[in-house]
């Protein structure tokens, strides 16, 4: 049996130390795990953000994450 092409590089890229995060998720909260947060929203809106985002070099998360913590708040 073949080996996948890709194989050995999906591996290294799963290596928790190969991991990419933004500093801000680093240093706020390093110690709690992170959870999914799902939202349903018209595809044609999600296209226009997801391509907004990229375009600016930003994540999703980042300008989620933003939003919410400039509505509620970040707890004491």
């Amino acid at each position: 049996m073949s080996k996948s092409k890709y194989g050995d590089v999906i591996k290294q890229a799963r290596k928790p130390e190969n991991q990419k995060t933004s500093p801000t998720d680093a240093t706020d909260n390093a110690a709690e795990p992170e959870v999914n947060l799902c939202v349903k929203v018209p595809i044609s809106l999600r296209r226009h953000w997801s391509a907004e985002a990229k375009r600016t070099g930003v994540t999703m998360t980042q300008v989620i994450v933003e939003a919410l913590k400039a509505r509620f708040g970040e707890p004491d």
